[in-house]
């Protein structure tokens, strides 16, 4: 380290050290954020939301979709930039990202410190340490067993929480990097998450979402998630229970019969579909036909009065024909999703379609794609307009993205609801009595 850095790196650490994080991806990433500032937490550093506060700033990455990946690397420009005017500062790249391309951060941008994988998260206090000493650190290794069990979080908004209740997955999709990037499937303890949560509800949070790659799976002992799904909700019968993703082979009568019994578990299920053609279905391994995920669909709605589905829709999966597009638009009518994520196929690197190629032309894959988002807003708007004269519990988040006269909220279902501010807090439930629509969002006021 030269003299002046030297310098520079004594004087930061006359005060307490600032670690500022950007999240790309799923909602898995935003807890693995939550798990990386407990960490660091514990090892002295404070949480700053300001980049120029920061001495150590870390992009939390996704490489499920190329996109997410494309928006990271444009920002790890910007980190550069201000890496050049603060001669100190470390740069680190965590998680999904950080597993599958470590070498391309090692060997051509010398402005990356730290390459950290989802596993490794526990050693970033001392790899930090090494970078601020002018070392390089790399820890990518995947486990089989780490599961931040013993890690606190560092939470500071008091409304809602991500709870991770396993990691990793066994499913091996064909289009999917998880198992790749994120490893194997393994479960949290029971009475640790049913204690995270009874923390929580303590501390004046009003909901938590129980996180996993396929929460469906999660087991420990002889207790499965429907056992788990029960605890969680016993702890706080004024506390929503949300929960994602779960994978329709896994869907149990017994979890349905869990969901459709406890009223604080939201009336709400992510159903990934991915494709409405067995043919496509079969490539993409996902072990169901249409016909089977629809007479699920038919028992979920049998059992859970008034329940709210959303999926996941892959567009230009490899060799997918006019008609396995047609027969995904037919699903999606049949189904009548309430909302819908919809992506263009993106390649993966080490996944079984890599070696399938990329057949569809992105042209065509855009337009499928966007018959998909047509229809699917289309289904949308029809339900949310159902919506209209009805009073429906909303909590309260805090205020919208347009006006600060209005503020918005969810309800079980999880349809965003906007609403007149009036003096509201977040973190309260009220009712709201809708008054109209469009295909995202009901719009109402309180129901005296």
């Amino acid at each position: 380290m030269s003299l002046t850095k030297f310098h520079y790196f004594c004087a930061e650490m006359e005060t307490a050290r600032r670690v500022y994080i950007e999240t790309y991806g799923c909602q898995m990433n935003v807890a693995d954020t939550e798990l990386v500032l407990g960490i660091m937490h514990g090892a002295g550093y404070e949480k700053t939301d300001t980049l120029a506060d920061a001495d150590v700033v870390f992009v939390n990455t996704c490489a499920v979709r190329e996109n997410a990946e494309q928006r990271a690397f444009s920002r790890m420009v910007d980190f550069r930039k201000h890496k050049q005017s603060k001669p100190v500062l470390v740069v680190g790249v965590l998680g999904c990202m950080a597993e599958r391309l470590r070498r391309r951060f090692l060997e051509s941008d010398r402005s990356v410190d730290v390459v950290v994988g989802p596993d490794e998260y526990r050693m970033l206090p001392a790899l930090v340490e090494g970078a601020m000493a002018g070392e390089r650190g790399v820890a990518v290794r995947l486990s089989r067993v780490e599961n931040y069990d013993d890690v606190v979080p560092l939470r500071t908004e008091g409304i809602s929480a991500w709870i991770p209740i396993m990691r990793g997955c066994d499913k091996f999709c064909t289009f999917c990097v998880v198992p790749f990037t994120r490893g194997r499937e393994r479960s949290r303890a029971f009475q640790g998450i049913v204690n995270e949560v009874r923390q929580l509800a303590e501390r004046g949070f009003k909901e938590v979402t129980l996180l996993g790659q396929n929460v469906n799976s999660y087991r420990d002992g002889e207790k499965d998630f429907a056992d788990l799904l029960t605890a969680v909700a016993e702890v706080d019968r004024t506390m929503r229970i949300r929960f994602t993703t779960s994978h329709p082979q896994d869907m149990s009568d017994k979890l349905i019969g869990v969901i459709a019994t406890h009223a604080n578990v939201c009336n709400y299920i992510h159903l990934p579909v991915q494709s409405g053609s067995d043919r496509i279905l079969e490539l993409m391994n996902r072990s169901y036909t249409a016909d089977a995920y629809l007479a699920l669909v038919e028992r979920i709605r049998r059992m859970i009065a008034g329940v709210s589905l959303s999926t996941d829709i892959i567009s230009g999966f490899p060799t997918e024909t006019d008609e396995d597009h047609r027969q995904t638009i037919e699903l999606i009518r049949a189904v009548g999703y309430d909302g819908a994520f919809t992506f263009k196929y993106s390649p993966r690197e080490n996944t079984k379609a890599w070696k399938m190629g990329d057949s569809v032309p992105e042209q065509l894959k855009a337009e499928r794609l966007n018959e998909i988002i047509e229809v699917q807003r289309a289904i949308s708007l029809r339900k949310n307009k159902q919506e209209i004269g009805r009073t429906v519990e909303v909590l309260v988040e805090g205020q919208s993205r347009k006006s600060a006269l209005e503020f918005c909220g969810r309800t079980g279902t999880n349809k965003m609801v906007i609403f007149p501010q009036n003096g509201f807090v977040a973190g309260r439930y009220i009712h709201v009595t809708i008054e109209r629509a469009n295909s995202a969002t009901l719009f109402g006021r309180h129901a005296e």
